[in-house]
């Protein structure tokens, strides 16, 4: 059975790049907005989980029909996202580029890139950002470079691969294969833009930050990098604006004067949290989280395996100054 659902998925994904694109868009956006609202109902395991998250967004004083309502909403933002997926590939440059919102920093981004200073930019799950990626690509940078987790059944992973490839993304396997991290430190030293999904923790060895008022799990290699390179850490939120997208780019969170590199990363990555929130709380519906971030709601023995790798890697740290989050 394992084995049959897995080729089913990726039947079902080479159906999505290839059928979806011959499909007038409105016609595509309603039937997968019709199964958002299916699974919405369901109330399945990922949109308890997604409603517990949202529920540290708007607070312990919302009512459940609120909490209700904005889930609801996420779940289709969620499915224009892989709506949008699909149809990427025969989706104009000039059409992608036109429908973006900026806000915020994004000329100094590009003006670093410009002058051949690096540039990292970690990000929540939120909005489109395969198109952001389309975005910054034609807007100036140039190149972008990011790491993939990987994906079941090995097929969806290929293709997934090839996809990021196809619309101009430097993509790097997050494991089965050396380290990402020094050919990503190699990119920034030569000047290039390097974008980490951040909100969450995937590798079992996050920094613990402070979110929404209660203890979460999220990567540091960003800051890492930032420290190691000298790049600059500029954090972004992307979301969906009518029928376009919106990206704001924050101004960079500089390295702190004192500590060792663990502490200097862990401080910069709580400041990329306060970021993540900021947007968060102005988007809630497209943060698309139906994974679990809060401490809290972890299971014990993986929270208990997180720390013990943290506390390994503060040793290293103070140790020899090479470690990294």
């Amino acid at each position: 059975m394992p084995g049959m659902k897995a080729r089913l998925t990726g039947v079902a994904y080479a159906l999505g790049w290839s059928a979806l694109c011959r499909v007038p868009e409105p016609v595509a956006a309603e039937v997968f907005r019709f199964f958002a609202d299916i699974a919405w109902r369901r109330q399945g395991a990922s949109v308890r989980v997604l409603e517990g998250n949202l529920r540290r967004v708007i607070g312990p004083d919302a009512t459940g029909k609120e909490l209700r309502a904005l889930s609801r909403q996420a779940m289709r933002s969620y499915a224009r996202y892989w709506l949008e997926v699909f149809r990427l590939p025969v989706m104009s440059v000039d059409r992608i580029c036109a429908g973006m919102r900026e806000t915020g920093h994004v000329e100094e981004m590009l003006g670093h890139v410009a002058a051949g200073r690096g540039v990292v930019v970690p990000l929540p799950h939120m909005g489109n950002w395969d198109q952001a990626a389309v975005w910054v690509i034609n807007r100036g940078a140039k190149s972008f470079t990011t790491v993939m987790e990987r994906l079941e059944p090995e097929s969806v992973y290929r293709r997934f691969f090839a996809f990021r490839e196809g619309l101009g993304m430097e993509v790097l396997p997050a494991s089965g294969g050396a380290s990402p991290f020094g050919m990503l430190a190699r990119r920034l030293r030569d000047g290039k833009l390097v974008a980490l999904p951040s909100d969450r923790d995937v590798a079992g060895g996050g920094v613990e930050v402070d979110f929404f008022g209660e203890r979460a799990l999220m990567m540091g290699g960003s800051a890492a990098l930032a420290i190691q390179t000298g790049a600059a850490l500029m954090p972004a939120t992307i979301w969906f604006d009518g029928d376009g997208w919106g990206v704001h780019i924050y101004p960079e969170i500089a390295v702190p004067d004192g500590g060792d590199r663990w502490q200097k990363a862990a401080a910069m990555t709580q400041e990329v949290a306060r970021r993540f929130e900021e947007g968060i709380r102005e988007h809630p519906a497209d943060w698309h989280m139906l994974q679990r971030v809060f401490v809290s709601d972890l299971d014990p023995q993986r929270l208990a395996t997180a720390r013990a790798r943290v506390a390994a890697r503060q040793r290293a740290a103070q140790k020899n100054g090479t470690g990294v989050p």
